[in-house]
């Protein structure tokens, strides 16, 4: 089983994947103007002039733009921000963070498209405002059956890849990671992140925002202020660690002596996909939170939706990989690596740091995670009972996972993540006009709003 779910992935997260994100970040850039580079500035703005430990509540009615804008980070910074430019600088070289850098540069302007789609067709579902990428998908094409099953296919992926086998996957990172740094058992662990992540999910939308509009700010600073911390002590690597990134993304062999066999065509790859996985764009993953933000005027969402994938890339994978150059250690892989890194300039302390950031980071992703399985679940059964039977199988996947090996779960919740992408970018490319006609709209109307 895990050797032809490997294979399965090889095909979709090798070239196939890369280049249907990618090109379609190109023609929606292209298409938008430059959105992400005309607009950066005022999504900033937003998100900056909005922060809020204690907002307004959400409701039935949807969540405030920063609660929507939360709740989107907590499901894109996780274990792979921690783990995924390790992976991709060991893989291929300190160039392959230029190419994350290009992939997030064009990934903004498919999140654009993908957070206007979410707000034009969310609708109303058994008292709640709901949305996300199975309700355009069910527009997307003119065959309605088509359509239909495209977006049933894209829900049941979803289910499993994020709400079902990611989150035990995350919980999994926690307690492999708490064991490794205090020696606590992982069945402890599992039970009491169950019950901590039980006690949000029961709570509702309400929790759900309440919870990551506090935890993602805090989260997302202390991390970002230890990686400064870590890169001002090691001040002599900086540049010719940047030095590195550029120089290596387009000759990776003649940076690193040829020894390690990286080539450009490496480079990009490890580069681009780590990313794309990082940032989720074009997975249609956040738009079910951009899509029920209580906004004035769709266009608005769209370009803050475009700054969490800065946040993402730009700032915290880009810290992660400043933290491994500049402290020159090469030994480990994925989590590993970052933690030698750590641990090389703050000691036994960097181990425990990552591990209570580790925490946080995975928390915040499995109530995301879980989050955009129930707008899913309400999508495919629209009541109640079917979204406390999926509170339940999660809050058990989250203990099942924390005490498993989990390679082969993985393996699966790539698998499904790469095929939510088929159907998303079909209705991206296909619905494309709505974006571009309420980007004019906006930037009509947007001296009014402010």
């Amino acid at each position: 089983m895990q050797e032809i779910v490997t294979k399965v992935n090889e095909f979709l997260w090798g070239n196939f994947l890369i280049i249907l994100l990618m090109g379609t970040g190109v023609y929606f850039t292209l298409k938008l103007n430059f959105i992400q580079i005309r607009k950066f500035g005022e999504g900033l703005k937003q998100v900056t002039g909005s922060v809020n430990l204690n907002g307004k509540k959400a409701d039935k009615n949807g969540m405030s733009s920063f609660q929507a804008l939360a709740t989107a980070v907590a499901a894109q910074v996780g274990t792979g921000n921690l783990a995924g430019a390790a992976t991709a600088i060991a893989s291929g070289g300190p160039g392959a963070i230029f190419w994350m850098w290009i992939s997030a540069f064009f990934g903004m302007a498919t999140v654009y498209v993908e957070a206007i789609l979410g707000q034009v067709f969310k609708r109303r579902v058994d008292g709640h405002i709901t949305g996300g990428p199975a309700y355009y998908i069910e527009n997307s094409l003119k065959n309605r059956w088509l359509s239909k099953g495209l977006a049933i296919f894209f829900s049941v992926a979803c289910i499993l890849a994020l709400g079902l086998m990611g989150n035990a996957v995350q919980a999994n990172s926690i307690s492999v990671a708490f064991n490794n740094a205090f020696g606590v058992s992982p069945l402890f662990v599992g039970v009491i992140i169950s019950i901590l992540a039980g006690f949000v999910f029961f709570g509702g939308i309400k929790r759900i925002a309440s919870v990551t509009e506090k935890i993602v700010p805090i989260m997302a600073g202390l991390y970002i202020l230890a990686c400064i911390i870590i890169i001002f002590l090691n001040y002599k690597e900086i540049i010719p660690a940047i030095i590195s990134i550029f120089y290596s993304a387009f000759n990776p062999e003649a940076a690193l002596g040829g020894a390690m066999g990286i080539s450009v065509k490496k480079a990009i790859r490890y580069g681009v996909a780590r990313g794309l996985f990082s940032n989720e764009a074009g997975m249609g993953s956040t738009p079910h939170a951009h899509a029920i933000a209580k906004v004035e005027h769709c266009g608005e969402q769209g370009i803050v939706a475009m700054i969490t994938v800065f946040i993402d890339t730009f700032v915290v994978l880009t810290g992660t990989a400043l933290v491994i150059l500049t402290s020159g250690v090469k030994e480990g892989e994925g989590i590993i690596l970052t933690q030698n890194a750590f641990i090389n300039t703050l000691g036994s302390f960097g181990d425990s740091f990552i591990a209570i950031c580790l925490f946080f980071f995975a928390f915040s992703t499995i109530v995301g995670w879980y989050f955009f399985g129930e707008a899913n679940i309400r999508y495919l059964f629209k009541n109640n009972i079917s979204i406390n039977i999926y509170r339940v199988v999660v809050m058990l996947m989250i203990i099942v996972g924390s005490t498993l090996k989990v390679s082969l779960v993985w393996e699966m919740a790539d698998m499904f993540n790469g095929m939510m992408v088929l159907p998303n970018l079909i209705a991206l490319l296909a619905l494309g006009k709505y974006a571009r006609t309420s980007m004019k709209e906006y930037e009509n109307l947007a001296p009014q709003l402010i």
